[in-house]
């Protein structure tokens, strides 16, 4: 059984997976392309872009920003053959769950604050849907949400992917005030007046923080 966990550390978690004991990836990939234990790398270019990756979409409304309330879509797409994974959310956190699609998997379902997958063919993919309170006032009109960690774990190291994060907000509500990891190779970030959104191609263990404000804050 593979498991995909929430790890929210100390605050909530915006999307807290770790896609963990993954088998090897379909395009053949050189050692220095898998980070080890402890290791951190941003790829300008992914060796493997056929391979598993992981998008997330939060909404961020006015009532969110009272109640730390959020609706989130998350999908883990080319997932690896498996007979079973189960996706893990934050108990505490988690208001609603729902099973939005899937595809090359044999069964779905919602178990308490966990989504199971059975008979998972290779390039399957499942989209989740949920409301979490996963947004943190840190005070004088500024709000964090967190990601992660995200990790593609194989044996004692990670294996190269993809993460797409994006928020959506009405049109000036929220400003992106800083990321981390800040933009460099293998992390772009791209902002309108109605959202942000973070692609990351890196291979290790990530954690990723947005710092929002109000605008004119």
């Amino acid at each position: 059984m593979r498991e995909i966990r929430s790890f929210p550390v100390g605050k909530v978690a915006l999307v807290g997976w770790a896609l963990c004991a993954i088998m090897a990836s379909a395009a053949p990939l050189e050692f220095e392309d898998i980070a080890l234990e402890g290791q951190l790398r941003f790829l300008a270019q992914r060796p493997d872009p056929d391979a598993y990756r992981y998008e997330a979409s939060a909404v961020i409304d006015l009532q969110s920003l009272q109640t730390g309330v959020v609706t989130l879509r998350t999908c883990h797409l080319q997932l690896d053959p498996n007979r079973r994974v189960v996706v893990t959310f934050n108990r505490e956190r988690v208001q609603h769950i729902e099973i939005l699609e899937t595809a090359g998997v044999g069964r779905a379902w919602v178990d308490g604050h966990r989504v199971e997958l059975a008979d998972v063919q290779r390039g399957g993919r499942v989209c989740i849907g949920l409301r979490s309170q996963a947004l943190e006032s840190t005070g004088d009109g500024r709000w964090r949400l967190h990601a992660g960690p995200l990790m593609r774990r194989y044996l004692d190291g990670y294996l190269p992917m993809e993460a797409k994060l994006s928020l959506q907000w009405p049109a000036g509500l929220l400003t992106v005030e800083q990321t981390r990891p800040a933009p460099q190779p293998g992390v772009r970030l791209s902002e309108t007046a109605d959202g942000a959104t973070l692609d990351m191609t890196f291979a290790g263990r990530m954690s990723a923080t947005w710092e929002l404000k109000s605008p004119g804050r």
